[in-house]
């Protein structure tokens, strides 16, 4: 099999040469999600049937806000039947939010302001406060997603069917399943039906699952990388047990400084490009290298005099 065979896989190149998931979440505080029932195409918003170019319009507005616009729809494809539900999110590490409503008119979206919500402001909806399972299941973007997706999205659909919605490309295809909590800005991948299920177990009693966590998107992904790592040194699973204090970098090397129980400890991250080329998506026509983290130290700062 060569790397550009149709039956390449990307996810399961990824397992086998055991590719780590920490560190790997996009980088997206603001989102705004859109119910379409589908078919999406490629470049979901843009080759979604929206009326008037509609899709466009939107894509080409949130950029200019730095929001990330997202399709979702239920596993069943059942739409709303009082019109076009809508979610704005905005995955702050310790106070992230979700507003809500259900649009009689697709092109009231054009109406949002997608500014204050890229500076992490309410755009006027309902205050929502649920959990938005996400799971993507972007077939047309990448086969991985669809293959990999979409028995996990079934499952929890059986579970948790209020909160579950498939979505359209989130990033990281090869680590299908790939799972995106909200508001919070938890990815999650490398999920089967069953590690799926006690993901969001756990996430409703408040606790991560730190062998499927890719990162917490509010935080750059060196960050991330030392957010999972010093989670287990501790132990800690608490969603909200550690708060980040400061962060540099410097020549490829990330310091960032998390406050747990009152108590600083300083995580440092190398962070490389990676050496080898490899095929990152199934559609992919060239190769890339891997970005790597490597931690270079975890250490408890001593204490500030009272």
């Amino acid at each position: 099999m060569t790397s550009r065979d149709p039956a390449f896989r990307c996810a399961g190149a990824s397992v086998l040469r055991d590719e780590p998931v920490a560190g790997t979440a996009s980088t997206v505080r603001a989102f705004l999600l859109v119910e379409n029932t589908g078919p999406w195409g490629v470049d979901a918003l843009r080759d979604a049937r929206l009326p008037d170019g509609l899709g466009r319009a939107l894509a080409t507005a949130c950029a200019a806000a730095r929001v990330r616009p997202l399709l979702l729809r239920r596993p069943d494809r059942r739409p709303h039947q009082d019109g076009t539900r809508v979610f704005a999110a905005y995955a702050h590490p310790e106070r992230p939010w979700l507003e809500s409503a259900v649009l009689a008119d697709p092109h009231d979206l054009l109406d949002l302001d997608l500014s204050a919500l890229g500076a992490g402001r309410s755009v006027g909806l309902t205050p929502d406060h649920a959990s938005l399972f996400c799971v993507c299941t972007h077939g047309r973007h990448d086969a991985c997603c669809a293959e990999r997706g979409r028995p996990v999205v079934a499952a929890l659909a059986l579970g948790h069917p209020e909160e579950t919605w498939e979505v359209s490309h989130i990033g990281g295809d090869r680590f299908a399943g790939n799972m995106l909590v909200l508001p919070h800005g938890l990815y999650y991948g490398r999920l089967d039906p069953v590690a799926a299920l006690a993901t969001a177990g756990s996430h409703a009693t408040g606790e991560l699952d730190l062998d499927h966590l890719r990162g917490r998107s509010g935080y750059a992904m060196p960050v991330q990388y030392a957010e999972i790592a010093l989670r287990r040194e501790l132990a800690e699973t608490r969603l909200d047990a550690l708060r980040l204090v400061t962060r540099s970098a410097h020549d490829g090397i990330t310091e960032a400084v998390f406050d747990v129980a009152g108590v600083e400890w300083e995580v440092r991250v190398r962070t490389t490009p990676g050496q080898e080329l490899r095929q990152l998506t199934c559609k992919a026509t060239r190769d890339n290298p891997i970005p790597q983290h490597e931690l270079l130290g975890i250490a408890r700062r001593p204490g500030r005099p009272g």
